[in-house]
This record gives structure tokens, C-alpha cells and sequence, in this order.
């Protein structure tokens, strides 16, 4: 079955203006330009609510209605997804491409994040050698640093917005410290919940050290980035901040809980991963963007660009637990599923098949559930119809970050919305 995917081939030599151009003309013609239509602001799935038989649930997190009543949903995004399969423009993100304007986003944000990973480990003091090494565990620099980078990236996006200082200050660099510190702890108490094996391509913290020591783990690299942020003395950055880790436990209450309404799920799977990942990611943009400028809008561009990539990397990431192996993943694949998780393929499979909705209210758990979840939803078009919701958000951001003034790092963070997309592990 053909999956919706970006061929990682093209001549590289193409300049950064005319990268930025395609990257929103693809989003145009596919439908996802929000700008016109007498200048409403519409958000992914908006035009869904406008087909009359439909249901719609509020969702307050977002501040959004998403329409939720699936069968015309499942046709308008299997017509947009086969739309985008045979109309994608293909690129490469492996190389760089050597026009001065344009800059690998990674290699751009990491120079303001030079020995991350020390500094961090500076932060965590500790005396007692097993926690330590505990601590340490994570913090070996393989990871990608993905948040990290997008904190600097849009710190220098909006210092210079703001005053033409592309620098980025030395609290707002503090900021991507705990972004990663915040991320790097939640990893280690999901694995304990989910008796998770492998991360990142090695042996998870529980399953060398112990459950017990693991949580003690995660719950000292979460205090220590708390002491990192008091040192900041902002009072919006800290309710910023603590609002982030109050995300943090309840999507995770919200995954650990399902909804019996059909129609409801979708607006509870999306929350979910509102709180779960983009939260950090929104409410860390926003806080660089408190600290470096002081006008309220570029603070809500920062916010919302955040949560929409934020919700499009979990997405892309849902889908990757059904296409990619565990070699590429670094952990096991369909995890979601043996952990009785029901995520945006499988939702939207459930319309091809509904004897997945006997699965999800009993979390998978009779012999054969799995494979057979999998199966159905790599007969349907869920595969198809997840992509294009994570094409929908990150248009918005895409969108939202335009509106600053352009400079290396904004276009950066555009193309970054590509790169998520677009990615494979």
C-alpha cells in the first residue's frame, strides 16, 4: 500500500528563498493555506466542522473546535492524502545546501549550544555515584537535542525581531537546558510506567538500576532543572515553566484512561499529546521569547509555533510506531499498541474497520489484538490521514513563525516543520 512520504532525493543546490517559497506553495496547493477566505484564522481541521451532519467537540486546550464525527472526516483526509502522495515536492535534509542564507537548523541553533550535555551535567551535582551515573545516563550527547534547538533557534528568531540582536541571551540558553532536563526525566518515569526495555538504542534506567531508583532518578533531574529556573528570577518564565510539568501528569492520567464515546476520542487523544509533548515545547518557546522580547504578540507567535510542531513531531511520531522498525526508533516498534495506547492511525482506521472499537475499550489485551489492530490499520487510510493532520499543524506553524521578521533563524524554524515531517525515526 502506498504510504504518504517524502523520497529523501533532490539536487541540493537550491537556494534558501526559493526552499521557503516551494515549502509554502506545497502547503497552498494542497489546500492547507489558512490565510484566505475574508481573512478568517482557521486551525487544522476547521473546514471539517463546516460539513453540515457532522458532530463537533470542543476541545479547550487548543481554544479550537475539531470535528469528530468520523466518516466524512475519513473521506476529505484519504482525498488529501493521496492528493499530497502524488504531489509532495521531495528534498534532501541529510545534506547541506551551501547558499549563505539557508543553514542546517541544527547546525544553526547547536552553535549557541556548545557542551549542552556538560553544562548539564554540571547542574546535576551529585555526590553518591550510582545516582550519578544514573543521572548521567541520558545525557551522553547521542541524543538529537531537538527541543534544545528549538529554543535557541527561537531566541535568536525573536531577539532580533525585537532589536536586531542576534544573540541569545544567557537565560534564555538556560531555558533549553531545562527543556531537555524536563524531557530527558519524563523519558525515564515512562519507562518505569511502561516497563519500557530500550531507549534511545540502549538498556533503559529501570531495567539496569530498578523502578525505585529510576523514579528517584527522574525526580532529581526534574528538581535540579526547577533550581535552574529559580536562578532565572522570572516570575512569567517559572509559571511558564511549572505549567509545562502540571501538563506533564495530566496527559499522562489522560493516557492512561480511554474514552467509551467514539466521538470523543480523537478530542482526548489530542490532548493528550497537547500536554504530553508540544506543552514543553510551546511553553519553552514562549518563555525565550518573554525573556528576550517584551511584546505580547511575538510571545503568542513563539507559543503557537511551538504547539503545532509540537503536536505534528507526536504525529509523525505515532505513525513512525507503525512503519519503522525498532532499529530505526531506537526503542520497540508498535509500543503503543502492546501498551493498550490507541493513536491517530488506529482512530482513524476504526472507520474502515470497527471491530477495532471492541479492541480499544479493552486496551488490546486478547491474543491477536495487536497484530490484528495492526493489520487493519495498515489496510486503512489512518497511515494517510495522521500524515496529512500533522501536515495541517505544521502549516499553522509554519504560518505563525512568518510573521516575525526574517533572519537565518526564522527560516529555520520553517524548514524545521519540513525536517519533522519528513522524518524517519
Amino acid at each position: 500500500m502506498a504510504l504518504w512520504c517524502r523520497p529523501r532525493c533532490c539536487c541540493c543546490s537550491c537556494a534558501a528563498s526559493s526552499r521557503t517559497a516551494r515549502l509554502l506553495s506545497s502547503l497552498r496547493s494542497s489546500g492547507l493555506d489558512s490565510s484566505g477566505g475574508g481573512g478568517t484564522n482557521k486551525q487544522p481541521g476547521d473546514e471539517l466542522a463546516a460539513l453540515p451532519a457532522l458532530k463537533t467537540a470542543k476541545s479547550s486546550f487548543l481554544g479550537e473546535r475539531l470535528c469528530l464525527f468520523f466518516p466524512k472526516m475519513y473521506s476529505i483526509c484519504w482525498r488529501f492524502a493521496r492528493f499530497q502522495h502524488t504531489t509532495v515536492q521531495t528534498h534532501c535534509f541529510g545534506k547541506t545546501v551551501s547558499d549563505e542564507q539557508y543553514k542546517d537548523p541544527f547546525k544553526l541553533g547547536g552553535k549557541d549550544l556548545k557542551n549542552l550535555y556538560e553544562d548539564i551535567k554540571k547542574e546535576l551535582r551529585v555526590s553518591t555515584t550510582e545516582l550519578k551515573e544514573m543521572c548521567d545516563y541520558y545525557f551522553d550527547g547521542k541524543g538529537k537535542a531537538f527541543r534544545p534547538i528549538i529554543v535557541a533557534l527561537m531566541a535568536r528568531a525573536c531577539n532580533f525581531h525585537h532589536n536586531n540582536s542576534g544573540e541569545v541571551k544567557a537565560n534564555q540558553r538556560s531555558i533549553a537546558l531545562i527543556a531537555e532536563m524536563i524531557h530527558t526525566a519524563t523519558l525515564v518515569h515512562d519507562d518505569v510506567i511502561d516497563d519500557a526495555n530500550s531507549r534511545r538504542g540502549k538498556v533503559t534506567v529501570n531495567q539496569i538500576w530498578g523502578e525505585r531508583k529510576a523514579v528517584l532518578a527522574g525526580d532529581f533531574i526534574l528538581s535540579t532543572a526547577s533550581l535552574v529556573l529559580a536562578r532565572i528570577g522570572n516570575t512569567t518564565v517559572l509559571s511558564l515553566i511549572t505549567q509545562v510539568i502540571e501538563d506533564l501528569v495530566r496527559g499522562e492520567f489522560l493516557q492512561l484512561g480511554s474514552k467509551e464515546n467514539e466521538n470523543e476520542r480523537f478530542s482526548h487523544y489530542l490532548e493528550k499529546t497537547f500536554k504530553k509533548t508540544a506543552s514543553l515545547i510551546a511553553h519553552s518557546c514562549k518563555a525565550v521569547s518573554v525573556l528576550g522580547c517584551p511584546d505580547p504578540k511575538v510571545h503568542e507567535i513563539a507559543y503557537l509555533y511551538g504547539k503545532n510542531l509540537g503536536i505534528a513531531f507526536q504525529l509523525v511520531d505515532d505513525v513512525l510506531d507503525f512503519t519503522s522498525c525498532s532499529e530505526q526508533l531506537g526503542k520497540p516498534a508498535s509500543a503503543d499498541l502492546k501498551l493498550g495506547i490507541a493513536t491517530g492511525p488506529v482512530l482513524f482506521a476504526c472507520q474502515q474497520f470497527p471491530e477495532i472499537n471492541a479492541m480499544i475499550m479493552r486496551r488490546f489485551t486478547y491474543p491477536g489484538d495487536v497484530q490484528r489492530a495492526q493489520e487493519f490499520v495498515l489496510q486503512s487510510g489512518g497511515i494517510q490521514q495522521t500524515n496529512y493532520l500533522a501536515q495541517r499543524y505544521c502549516h499553522e506553524a509554519v504560518k505563525e513563525i512568518s510573521k516575525l521578521r526574517p533572519s537565518p533563524e526564522r527560516d529555520a524554524l520553517m524548514q524545521l516543520a519540513e525536517i519533522v515531517l519528513s522524518r524517519d525515526k
